[in-house]
């Protein structure tokens, strides 16, 4: 890189300033989390790793210097992004996996909702798994789902959230049929996935490169 196009000392500076800040909210959101997958705390997270990351380029592009921070796997799991430099639009794909644990206590909270709604009461559609799974995700949000999966009877498995830049919005129902059919990883603007494995890595002292927690985030610069 020219001297002309690197970054100012200011700049390297002002950078490791806002990760600071960025370690401080992340810590204030963790410390004032409300479940296993509080958004606050995965906001906070995203907001760390991508400060961290602008950090890490401005101190080698100004000192070739590097820092400690890693976020894992980016070039390995995504190609070079290849979406809009200014997206007018964007679509947030989320897939969460859950073993079904306790079958009894699925079918009983299920019965509860189905008890407490008139119209649906004698239905008998709390009688089957099946028909339980589709009374409680009738009733709750997923986001609530996932707080208290535990109540429900369910066991987490893995779980990912990308989030795609857009030309422009779609229209209201233009993808309805087919959701998951534009998931083109090119636009993929930054992603956070949750997975035991991390813990496998974790506990493996001969792969220190791959030392990561249980929440990884992955991001793509729209300039690379």
């Amino acid at each position: 890189m020219s001297d002309a196009a690197q970054p100012t000392a200011a700049e390297v500076r002002a950078a490791a300033e806002a990760v600071k800040t960025a370690l401080d909210r992340h810590l204030a959101a963790v410390e004032r989390r409300t479940g296993e997958d509080d958004p606050a705390v995965n906001e906070a997270f995203n907001e760390l790793a991508a400060a961290a990351e602008v950090y890490d380029e401005l101190l080698y592009d100004r000192y070739d210097e590097v820092t400690p921070f890693e976020i894992p796997g980016a070039e390995d799991s995504l190609p070079p992004y290849a979406g809009p430099e200014e997206p007018n639009g964007l679509s947030v794909l989320i897939r969460r996996d859950y073993a079904v644990a306790e079958p009894q206590r699925l079918l009983a909270q299920a019965q509860r909702v189905e008890a407490a709604d008139e119209e649906a009461a004698g239905a008998g559609a709390a009688s089957t798994v099946h028909g339980a799974l589709g009374i409680l995700f009738g009733e709750f949000e997923a986001d609530e789902i996932a707080s208290r999966h535990k109540e429900f009877g369910l066991e987490e498995g893995d779980s990912t959230l990308w989030v795609l830049a857009a030309d422009e919005p779609p229209e209201p129902g233009e993808w309805l049929e087919a959701p998951f059919d534009d998931a083109d990883p090119e636009r993929v603007v930054c992603r956070f996935d949750v997975s035991s494995v991390f813990d496998e890595l974790d506990d493996d002292p001969d792969d220190e490169a791959d030392d990561v927690e249980d929440e990884e985030l992955e991001t793509l610069d729209a300039d690379r």
